[in-house]
């Protein structure tokens, strides 16, 4: 019997099935792209991209309506850097 990583090795993925995935879940991806000569950083990108259906986007909107304090809000960003270590 083969082993579930066997099995998932072995199982062919088309692009259409990750886009299937992808469009029904959603991805968000973030990403810093730094551009410097001679240790000198001359550009700085901060990238986030979110890629969702647009009908996954509206349910998850119905699924939280509900005001959002400033508050709110502020904590919740506080929660999120302190996660991924970031400094403000």
């Amino acid at each position: 019997m083969p082993s579930t990583r066997e099995t998932i090795e072995n199982k062919e993925v088309g692009l259409i099935d990750i886009l299937d995935v992808i469009l029904d879940k959603g991805v968000a991806i973030r990403g810093d792209l730094i551009i410097s000569i001679a240790n000198i950083d001359l550009v700085y990108l901060d990238l986030r991209i979110l890629i969702s259906s647009v009908e996954t986007l509206v349910q998850a909107q119905e699924n939280s309506r509900h005001n959002l304090t400033s508050e709110e809000f502020e904590k919740q960003r506080r929660e999120l850097l302190d996660a991924t270590d970031e400094s403000e």
